[in-house]
């Protein structure tokens, strides 16, 4: 039997463990999740990680990897779609011509900050309107 975890295992993995440290840090009555709300938290969380100095440049890789898996299981347990390889980057699909790529989108905030325009929050909320627009 194989020991090692698939990619998409270590991808759900990594998105557990934002689960686990976020809802240590949440109040007793709120659970965080995989839910619009607890996107909130994240995008709160890397604006403020951001702002730090001395946040060493493998730190922010490991970060934008763990987050950008936390945020990909929040869209498939809202919209559905499934963990799938394009090329070198890894994506949720919803079908073969539709998909968003969660990884990019962290990494995207953790350079330009909510104030160049890349919030996860907003990434997140189009989905619905954009891939599920009626024709």
């Amino acid at each position: 039997m194989d020991l090692e975890l698939t990619a998409v295992e270590k991808i759900r993995a990594n998105a557990q463990l934002v689960i686990d440290r976020f809802s240590a840090l949440s109040e007793p009555r709120r659970n965080f999740g995989y839910d619009q709300q607890s996107v909130m938290q994240v995008e709160g969380f890397i604006e403020r990680q951001r702002s730090t100095p001395d946040v060493a440049p493998d730190k922010r890789a490991k970060l934008i990897q763990v987050l950008g898996s936390y945020l990909g299981e929040c869209i498939i347990h809202t919209y559905g779609g499934v963990w799938r390889q394009q090329d070198d980057q890894w994506g949720i699909f919803f079908d073969d011509s539709n998909a968003v790529f969660p990884f990019n989108k962290v990494k995207k905030q953790f350079q330009n900050g909510l104030a160049g325009g890349d919030s996860i929050v907003s990434f997140f909320e189009l989905i619905g309107p954009v891939i599920f627009k009626k024709p």
